[in-house]
């Protein structure tokens, strides 16, 4: 039973991790993208690797147990909760107000 609750919850950790790299890349990419020549280079870039990441990640964690996914998913969008209050006085979002 104990070794359950350690996969479960390595499982979330992996998830949180995994939607903090999507969501701070995320963020990373807009800061860039909107002072850049080539912004949609960086989106377009960006989004490539994010996904590919994240698709890569929670196939890891499906191939282990099936089960293991709603963790790590629920970890993921406690990434994107966490990402949004962090980063929602950034400056960049009140000089560009169509980015949020």
């Amino acid at each position: 039973m104990s070794s359950n609750w350690s996969f479960l919850t390595m499982s979330f950790l992996y998830g949180a991790c995994l939607g903090a790299f999507f969501f701070l890349g995320l963020h990373f990419t807009v800061t860039k993208g909107l002072r850049s020549r080539h912004s949609a280079l960086w989106f377009f870039g960006s989004l490539m690797l994010r996904s590919a990441v994240v698709i890569g990640g929670f196939v890891l964690v499906a191939q282990r147990d099936p089960r293991w996914l709603v963790p790590s998913l629920l970890g993921f969008v406690l990434a994107r909760e966490v990402t949004l209050r962090a980063t929602s006085r950034c400056s960049v979002y009140r000089e560009h107000p169509h980015a949020s």
